[in-house]
This record gives C-alpha cells, sequence and structure tokens, in this order.
C-alpha cells in the first residue's frame, strides 16, 4: 500500500472514533461555516466603504458601514468559539477514549508483549501518542476545514468582483498543491521516528531515574547522563527537520502569494482601466486574496500536525490489532481441587534458540507442598508463570484436575491462583484497597480482617493513622519490604484460592520479617496445592516433594531429606549456603 492510500486507511479509521462525538463535529463545522461567512462579509463591505462612503461620500453609508463591520466581528468572535469548544470536546473525547481502549488492550495481551516493549514505550503510546492522535482527528481538521473554507469563501468574493482576475491567480493552484503533498510525505517518513525516539528517550531516563541508587553508588551519573543526550540529540535533529520543512514550505508559499497578488495587481489594473472595475472592487479583491495567503500557509503547516497524528494513531492501532492471550476454552469452573500435572512440558522464549523448560514432568497434589529450587536462570519463574497461562508451552501439557489448562476459561482459571512474589505490586490506594482488590474489592468487613491478621499485617496496620484506610503511597512506598510482603499474603489469604504460588516470598527480607511472612505462609499454605520457589533452602526442609531444576530440567527429585543423602545438586547448593552461613 503507498503511503498515501495508507494515510487515507489510518485516517478514515481515525474518524469511527470520532462517531460517538459526532453532534460537536456537528456544531464545529457550522461555527466554521459561519465564521468564514463572516470573513467573506468584511471582504464584501470593502466595496461600499470605498465606493460610497470615500468616493462618493453618501451620508448614509458613514453609519451603516462600520455598524456592519461590527456585526460581522461579532458574528466571526461567535460562532469562532463555538467551532473552537465544539471541536475541542470531540478532539479531548477522543484521546481519552483511545487511552482507555489501549490500556486495556495492553492488559489483554500475551506475556511475550511485557517482554518486547518496555514500560516508557507504552506510556509514550498512551501519552505522547494519544494527544498526537487529538490532534490528528479534530485539531488538524479544524483547521483544514476552518481553512478550507475561508478560501472557498474569499474565492468566492473573488470571483464575485472580477471573474477574470481570480482565473489569473488561480494558475498558481498546481505548484501549491504540489508542495503541500511533498511538505505531508516528509512530516509522515519524520514523524514515526520522532514518537520512537521520544519512547527510546522516555526508556533512557525511566531506567536511570528508577535505578539511581545504583546509578549514584557506582558513580555513573555521567555515563547515563550522556546516553541520554545522545538521544535527545536524536530527537533534536529530527525536531530541526520538521521545523525546517516547515520554513521552507511557508517561505514558499508565502514566495507564491506574492506572485499571486502581483499578478493581481497587474490584472487589476488593466480591468481598471478598462472601466470593468470601480476601487471598491479593486481592494474588495486585494483583502480577498490577503485572506487567501495566510490561510494556504496554515493548510501547509496543519500537514506536519496531520502526519505526526497519523503516525502516532498507526502506532496506536499496531497495538489495539495485536491479538489477546489465548482464551478459546470453554469450560467453566467454579473451584478446583487443585491438582496439577506437568507433562513432558517444554517452553521457549521468543527469539531465543535455546528452550528455557525442557521435558518438565511432575504431578502436585492438594494440601501438598511442592518446592522449585536451582541455580539463578534455570527457569524456576517460567515454570510457574506457565501455571496461571502468563506464558503458553511449547510442547507438553499442564493439567489441573485432569483438565488441560486452554480448556477452560482464561478467567475461571486465573480465580484458582493466587500468587505472592518476590517484588510485590501494590498501587497508590489504602491498605484496604490493596488487600481487597481487583474481584475482591466488594468482600465483607470481617473476612477483609480476618485476612489481615492472618497476614500478621494487623500489627502495623492498626498504628496506622486510618488503619485500614490509611494511603500506603505509590508502590507501597510507606511500607517496609517486610510489611508489604504481608499484605500481599493478606490479598492471597482473602482470595482462598486453591492453588498458591510462592515466588520466593521471602528471600530480600530481614530475619525478623522473614519470621512473620513464613508464619504468615504457614497459615496460608494448608489445604491447598502449594508451589514454592525457593531461595533459602531451610525454608523449605518439610515440602512434600522438592525439584531440582538445572538448565531448564528437572534433574533431581524428592524430599529435603532424600536429597541431601544423595549428595547431588541439592546437596551441593545446600552446603553453600549453610557456608554463606556460617
Amino acid at each position: 500500500m503507498s503511503d498515501r492510500a495508507s494515510s487515507w486507511a489510518t485516517y478514515a479509521r481515525l474518524q469511527t472514533f470520532g462517531r460517538p462525538y459526532r453532534a460537536f463535529l456537528v456544531l464545529a463545522f457550522i461555527g466554521m461555516g459561519l465564521e468564514a461567512i463572516g470573513s467573506a462579509g468584511f471582504a464584501r463591505i470593502m466595496k461600499p466603504l470605498i465606493d460610497e462612503t470615500i468616493v462618493a461620500r453618501a451620508p448614509e453609508a458613514a453609519w451603516n458601514v462600520p455598524l456592519g463591520i461590527v456585526a460581522l466581528f461579532v458574528l466571526r468572535g461567535i460562532s469562532g468559539y463555538i467551532a473552537d469548544m465544539a471541536s475541542a470536546r470531540a478532539g479531548r473525547g477522543i484521546a481519552r477514549d483511545l487511552r482507555v481502549q489501549v490500556l486495556s488492550k495492553y492488559l489483554r495481551l500475551p506475556g511475550q508483549r511485557f517482554d518486547a516493549e518496555s514500560v516508557p514505550s507504552m506510556l509514550n503510546r498512551l501519552g505522547s501518542d494519544s494527544d498526537q492522535v487529538a490532534l490528528a482527528a479534530v485539531d488538524a481538521l479544524k483547521v483544514m476545514i476552518q481553512q478550507s473554507l475561508q478560501v472557498i469563501a474569499m474565492l468566492g468574493m473573488m470571483f464575485w468582483y472580477s471573474w477574470k482576475v481570480t482565473l489569473a491567480v488561480l494558475v498558481l493552484a498546481p505548484p501549491l498543491a504540489w508542495v503541500m503533498d511533498n511538505v505531508g510525505r516528509r512530516y509522515r517518513r519524520i514523524g514515526h521516528r520522532i514518537q520512537e525516539s521520544n519512547s527510546q528517550l522516555m526508556q533512557y531516563a525511566d531506567q536511570a531515574l528508577g535505578s539511581h541508587q545504583d546509578v549514584k553508588a557506582y558513580g555513573a551519573q555521567g555515563i547515563e547522563t550522556g546516553r541520554y543526550a545522545r538521544q535527545a540529540d536524536d530527537v533534536l535533529k529530527l525536531s530541526l527537520k520538521v521545523e525546517s520543512t516547515r520554513s521552507i514550505s511557508s517561505a514558499m508559499v508565502q514566495l507564491m502569494g506574492s506572485i499571486g497578488l502581483a499578478a493581481l495587481a497587474f490584472m487589476a489594473g488593466r480591468e481598471a482601466a478598462a472601466g470593468r472595475l470601480t476601487a471598491g472592487d479593486f481592494v474588495g479583491l486585494m483583502v480577498a486574496m490577503m485572506a487567501i495567503i495566510p490561510a494556504i500557509k496554515q493548510l501547509t503547516n496543519v500537514q506536519g500536525m496531520l502526519q505526526r497524528g497519523l503516525a502516532s494513531s498507526e502506532r496506536l492501532f499496531e497495538i489495539l490489532d495485536s491479538p489477546d492471550e489465548p482464551d478459546s476454552g470453554t469450560r467453566e469452573l467454579a473451584r478446583a481441587r487443585g491438582e496439577l500435572e506437568f507433562r513432558d512440558v517444554a517452553a521457549r522464549y521468543p527469539g531465543q534458540a535455546a528452550p528455557v523448560l525442557s521435558d518438565i514432568s511432575f504431578v502436585a497434589r492438594p494440601g501438598t507442598v511442592t518446592a522449585i529450587v536451582g541455580r539463578s536462570g534455570s527457569g524456576k519463574s517460567t515454570l510457574v508463570k506457565l501455571i496461571p497461562r502468563f506464558y503458553d508451552p511449547e510442547a507438553g501439557q499442564i493439567l489441573l484436575d485432569g483438565h488441560p489448562l486452554p480448556e477452560y476459561r482464561l478467567a475461571d482459571l486465573r480465580r484458582q491462583i493466587a500468587l505472592v512474589g518476590q517484588q510485590v505490586m501494590l498501587f497508590d490506594g489504602s491498605v484496604m484497597e490493596n488487600v481487597a482488590y481487583g474481584e475482591l474489592a466488594d468482600v465483607e468487613a470481617d473476612r477483609l480482617r480476618r485476612a489481615i491478621e492472618g497476614a500478621n499485617a494487623a500489627e502495623f496496620v492498626d498504628r496506622m493513622d486510618e488503619g485500614e484506610r490509611s494511603p500506603i503511597g505509590v508502590r507501597g512506598g510507606r511500607l517496609s519490604g517486610g510489611q508489604r510482603q504481608r499484605l500481599a499474603i493478606a490479598r492471597a489469604m482473602l482470595k482462598d484460592a486453591p492453588v498458591l504460588i510462592l515466588d520466593e516470598a521471602t528471600a530480600a527480607l530481614d530475619t525478623e520479617s522473614e519470621r512473620l511472612v513464613q508464619d504468615a505462609l504457614e497459615r496460608l499454605m494448608p489445604d491447598r496445592t502449594t508451589l514454592v520457589i525457593a531461595h533459602r533452602l531451610s525454608t523449605i526442609e518439610h515440602a512434600d516433594q522438592v525439584l531440582v531444576l538445572d538448565q531448564g530440567r528437572i534433574v533431581e527429585r524428592g524430599t529435603h531429606t532424600e536429597l541431601l543423602a544423595r549428595g547431588g545438586l541439592y546437596a551441593h547448593l545446600h552446603r553453600m549456603q549453610f557456608r554463606e552461613a556460617g
């Protein structure tokens, strides 16, 4: 598809987002039409102003013409306000709708999308791209219609005054159209690159600011600033190209406008000499022509706004057109027994030659604890992410209560699983909102309280100023690591799911916090199918089975005692931790 066809297809699709705002768009169009009529009326009133007021000195014209001018500008002011407000309401509404739809789509995409695209890039799409789309969808359209109506109205007045002079000026239309077409193509090419560069710029800033302590500790301020500055230079160069294109095109439009004015003056002089043009006609022609030049200049400049918006639209439509995570299951599941079985499961990340998991087979039964241990990078976290189907296996099957996971509806499957990870994700809200989260939001107060107490969180929640209604800050920033972890356990307790996944839930805690969290976990784990990714092997001594992973394969399995007696990899890892503790 050619660039032009692609642009029209994108713009046509973008206009579908304006359907809910049709009333505002119609109102804006009416306002712009009245504004153009007011402008044409001003050119029309030049004839009586010159011929009757100045040349003929008619006394009645001394009052009528000034009052007419005031009336025309009142009309222009009111209609311009209506057009501006109606188009702004539609444009900002479209940006809001797009933001919501894109965020909703991101939350339905497979896990691989979040591996392929950084969060700052996603934020750039939700922020800058959505704003640019609003400019393209309505603001650019408003300028195009407004100025086009202005040009049409003024050309109409020029034809009314003298069709011969107007036709002589119109020979400049083809070169003007050529300039605007080429400017639009260049803006489109640069617009894509600017948005991608802005995403990269935001990513560098996010990395540097999010890891500011490490940056300072290793004296990397200069490196990170340099990296950011180089990317900022790229954005600057692209922005200057846009400004260069705008300035050159504007100068060409003004040059053509001056040629048009010269042609108008020449032809008008000949018509006046032949007695076919009065002084008022000549002034009216000049006023109309002078109004057309800035209108055409704005039509050229708006190409940048339009093409940047179209480039942003394509970036947003790329997300909206991405396939959702697979959810073709039809089997309903109210509450599972919790028996999990892996049958020869293999998994691979996109673009990687070697699989991250191979030939994984085991059974985890209700009421038991299955511990998963191994060196860093052995595939432990990937294994448990397959259970809620954040990723799907490349080969093999995972069964819940005897049925493959894809047979279940995705929402039903995930209701059976509670997650407590090392990196706890809390949100900027109250304790209550973070524990009774999502589908748990309407839970009874006594159930919420029991979950907080069961997670050993009551001892710090009750000391907070507003108790359960106390705000915890962005990502739980007002809490310690152990406190955040206990809120995550309270959330899992409240969910009361038959399958519990603990992903190194105590790895980053101090001894006292670990004791409190471990005590809470012991109350959470009974009567569930529990899978524990363990960093500290001392915490899984009572697990019913231990799976030892190495390079994506299960190399040992058994109880803690059996594996120590075997003297293999597990015993080696245990000895290393014992020495570190010693």
